[in-house]
């Protein structure tokens, strides 16, 4: 199908292949029991296969979507095998997945014509946001970009003391101020030292609070109002940090977030060490928001630019 027609790096798809291993093994040994000692795809497996692509954190309305697809396939070829459903399967999400026109990068890149390039960051505490903006501080420096980062998640002293290890461990300028400073004041002064050192990169780190809508969009409101007083179109992108492990909390986490602030793109971390990798399916259909960036491993280079052809060939392989 003309959907798989990417050529992959063999080194990022051997990490994607281990990372996605746990939901594979998981989903395939569902798979296997829901078409058990069955020769052809009808009602009943199609309602048993509804349910292992609920159980594997693809969401209900994802998962509507694909079997309403195979069901037309079933209707064409009126017969078919229960051993083509891999396949079919493949297809079918693969389908799902080419009607969004984003996943197809392979490389960290930014637009030629925004400099600096401000990536604002957002998530709730513990999904893995200040590693995401260090490993991602990593591999645009890697790719030859002068980055600055600014820790304006001034409500825990521990994220700013986090956001400089990773920032000392990249070797990249960080601006910070105390615990409790005014976050739109160190977002401010961040930009201003970025173009200052004609900085390619921007990644601002926020606070990560969910328990007062409210007080969070206001905040973050602040923040970019505050922000274009240096750089007129900043930020470039809002990335939402989401963990993958969580299943379903991260499709919650989503629907809080883009309630609270405008979303741009996304990251879906912490996949490695989970069953709930098709969180990622469900999660790039439903919001229509890209999936831009997965996390697939702990090690500094194991944070990927999400390429859909590549995750599902990696799922079904």
């Amino acid at each position: 199908m003309s959907f798989f027609k990417k050529l992959f790096s063999t080194e990022k798809k051997e990490t994607l292949d281990k990372g996605l291993e746990k939901t594979k093994t998981t989903f395939f040994s569902k798979l296997s029991k829901a078409v058990a000692g069955k020769s052809k795809v009808d009602d009943d497996v199609l309602d048993n296969l509804e349910e292992v692509l609920v159980a594997s954190d693809v969401g209900v309305n994802t998962t509507l979507k694909i079997i309403e697809r195979i069901e037309k396939r079933v209707a064409e070829d009126k017969y078919l095998g229960t051993a083509e459903l891999n396949q079919i399967l493949r297809d079918e999400i693969g389908g799902l997945l080419s009607e969004t026109n984003t996943g197809e990068g392979t490389e960290f890149d930014i637009p030629k014509n925004k400099k600096p390039y401000v990536l604002m960051v957002v998530g709730v505490n513990g999904v893995g946001k200040t590693t995401t903006i260090g490993k991602l501080a990593y591999q645009f420096k890697k790719a030859g970009y002068k980055v600055v980062l600014g820790a304006a998640d001034t409500f825990r002293a521990a994220a700013i003391d986090q956001l400089q290890v990773w920032a000392d461990r990249v070797d990249v300028p960080i601006v910070r101020q105390n615990m409790g400073s005014d976050p739109a004041s160190v977002a401010f002064d961040t930009l201003q030292s970025a173009v200052a050192q004609n900085a390619d990169v921007v990644i601002i780190d926020t606070a990560g609070r969910l328990h007062n809508k409210v007080n969070l969009m206001n905040e973050l409101s602040k923040v970019k109002r505050v922000m274009q007083k240096v750089v007129e179109d900043a930020p470039h992108d809002v990335l939402l940090v989401l963990d993958g492990s969580t299943g379903q909390n991260a499709f919650e986490q989503a629907k809080q977030f883009t309630a609270a602030t405008e979303v741009t793109s996304l990251a879906v971390t912490k996949l490695d060490g989970t069953a709930k990798g098709g969180v990622v399916i469900g999660i790039s259909d439903q919001f229509q928001i890209p999936v831009k960036y997965i996390g697939v491993g702990e090690g500094i280079e194991d944070l990927q630019v999400f390429n859909k052809y590549e995750f599902v060939d990696s799922f079904f392989k």
